[in-house]
């Protein structure tokens, strides 16, 4: 039986949300002082968002994503653009076994590794493959935000099925308390984790009606949302609520272009 997360990310195709978010990660690597002598995991790596900028700079970049299709996707651009220091491969946030104990200077995990469903074991494991000296940064969703993704997420789940019964939610990720108990009980220092608010800017040559569409037709949570609606006759609703949600948040002065910031916290953690 397959691992439901990696079904539901397998889902969609994630790479049509990813290319509207290219100008941010890059923008976000370039803030994280890499280097050309680092080697760096980048976990819940999607297709390459920020491994390829990484890379770019220099470092050695292995990229892990739960998504064979994503990182079918990412070996691609990859090769594309002739980054041989950058490779991608499945594997999952909560059990990075086949990866060696501190063998990278820098874990970054931006809106991938919040959404597996073990959370200390995400923390355990980022914290045991990262060298003493060395850095975790994470990206994580923020419950409660008035900004899109943390809105899409709440207005979908008030049309999905109750999660089984333990189910943690991925959004506890962008709880500060629940990320130091994490980090904590994997062996950090409270005083050696710091937390920023940060904004990541979805850009797009089209509408956000069409970008909305993007997010229902190839977005993992948004579908599974959309299915179970259309089991209880609510589709329709659904489809309203996120069409006005993500007009009303583009900040494109052209109404035919979308530029939808969302709010989130980054975590620092020094190992």
């Amino acid at each position: 039986m397959m691992n439901p997360n990696q079904a539901m990310w397998e889902k969609g195709d994630f790479t049509r949300i990813a290319a509207t978010m290219r100008e941010s990660g890059t923008a976000l690597v370039a803030q994280l002082g890499v280097t050309k002598d680092m080697t760096i995991l980048d976990l819940g790596c999607g297709d390459g968002t920020t491994a390829l900028p990484e890379a770019k700079l220099g470092a050695t970049v292995l990229g892990v994503d739960i998504a064979r299709n994503l990182v079918d996707a990412g070996n691609k651009r990859a090769s594309a653009e002739r980054l041989t220091n950058c490779t991608f491969q499945e594997g999952d946030a909560c059990d990075l076994s086949d990866l060696n104990d501190q063998s990278f200077d820098l874990v970054v995990s931006i809106f991938g590794a919040m959404f597996a469903p073990k959370p200390f074991d995400v923390a355990k494991e980022m914290v045991r493959v990262t060298r003493p000296g060395g850095r975790i940064v994470m990206g994580n969703w923020i419950p409660g935000d008035p900004t899109l993704v943390a809105q899409v997420l709440k207005i979908s789940s008030a049309y999905t099925p109750p999660p089984p019964e333990g189910f943690l939610s991925p959004m506890l990720w962008g709880i500060e308390s629940h990320v130091t108990e994490r980090f904590e009980k994997a062996g950090i220092a409270k005083e050696n984790i710091t937390f920023l608010r940060d904004t990541f800017t979805f850009k797009a040559s089209y509408s956000p009606s069409e970008f909305f569409n993007t997010f229902k037709n190839y977005y993992g949570p948004t579908m599974n949302a959309f299915e179970a609606a259309e089991r209880n006759g609510k589709s329709l609703e659904l489809d309203q609520a996120l069409d006005a949600l993500f007009n009303s948040q583009n900040k494109s002065a052209d109404t035919n272009t979308t530029s939808i910031p969302a709010t989130f916290l980054r975590v620092t953690v020094q190992c």
